[in-house]
């Protein structure tokens, strides 16, 4: 009784914790929504918002300064799409051999190789960008400077991959066995099987780790700023490009008055855009969770 008792104090206890540290998670992201508000839309104001989202120019530190951020966001767009669209068919197709068919030594030697890759830090992804993919592309493509968006993609790409493959094996993973050995005594084969029956029922977790990937993508900084050469250009795949991130990161150290407040602003204009991603990644997946 006394065993039950304590038992029972140990669980209100837990269920208290854990649902005071769930709303503590709301509220720094209020927290953070609300100061990146108050920060962003003074320069918003002042420098127009026309001006702002659609100008194509950012020189914040001429005589007659200009914040113009569109080339910032086409390129945030760009790159992120870029990267998704060369990751996630490598991610995808790995978890899944790694997931149904790779033999246990090859499943464990991969899976850790993932996870050191997951490890890295950025930087260290920024200087092998720097000494091997941007001299890479400037001789293969002839190009003047091979800090571009073409590299920032390739980068990219690669630091989605740990994101996508580990959450993607987990998904499939926890299919219940009974589709797998349901669709075999059916007559399917191994590969209908996986593809027909158990990857469709994992999309909710492979779509989670889409997610992850965009959220990985659109918020680099470090690695991006190393081999992307870091120039407020409008988009072109073999030229000096700066992503959103790479703009506030590179001039908040040395900013001061309206520049400062743009920075600010732009932080407010990615975090809103990765808001309106991961919306609308939930309202795919949930769409078609609804139509099956």
């Amino acid at each position: 009784m006394q065993l039950k008792s304590h038992q029972e104090c140990t669980d209100k206890i837990a269920t208290v914790v854990f649902t005071v540290l769930g709303y503590l998670n709301i509220v720094f992201v209020a927290v953070i929504c609300l100061y990146l508000v108050i920060s962003g839309i003074p320069a918003i104001g002042q420098i127009g918002f026309v001006d702002f989202i659609f100008g194509t120019q950012w020189a914040s530190t001429a005589s007659e300064p200009k914040f113009g951020i569109m080339p910032f966001i086409l390129t945030s767009v760009y790159g992120t799409f870029g990267a998704i669209l060369l990751g996630l068919p490598i991610g995808f197709f790995t978890s899944v051999y790694l997931a149904k068919f790779a033999p246990l030594k090859i499943k464990q030697f991969v899976e850790s190789t993932v996870d050191l890759l997951a490890g890295i830090p950025s930087v260290v992804f920024g200087f092998i960008g720097m000494l091997v993919l941007v001299p890479g592309i400037q001789y293969f493509f002839n190009v003047p400077d091979g800090s571009s968006l073409l590299a920032a993609i390739l980068v990219l790409s690669i630091m989605i991959l740990p994101s996508i493959i580990k959450v993607s094996i987990g998904a499939i993973e926890a299919v219940p066995e009974e589709y797998e050995l349901g669709s075999l005594a059916l007559g399917a084969n191994k590969v209908e099987t996986v593809y027909k029956v158990m990857v469709p029922a994992a999309r909710r977790g492979i779509g989670v780790a889409v997610v992850l990937g965009v959220g990985r993508a659109i918020g680099e900084a470090m690695a991006v700023m190393m081999v992307a050469g870091n120039v407020a250009n409008m988009p072109n795949l073999f030229e000096s490009v700066r992503f959103l991130t790479t703009a506030v990161a590179s001039e908040m150290s040395y900013s001061a008055g309206l520049q400062r407040q743009a920075l600010f602003s732009i932080a407010l204009v990615l975090f809103v855009f990765i808001m309106i991603i991961n919306a609308l990644l939930n309202l795919v997946l949930k769409e078609r969770k609804g139509k099956k």
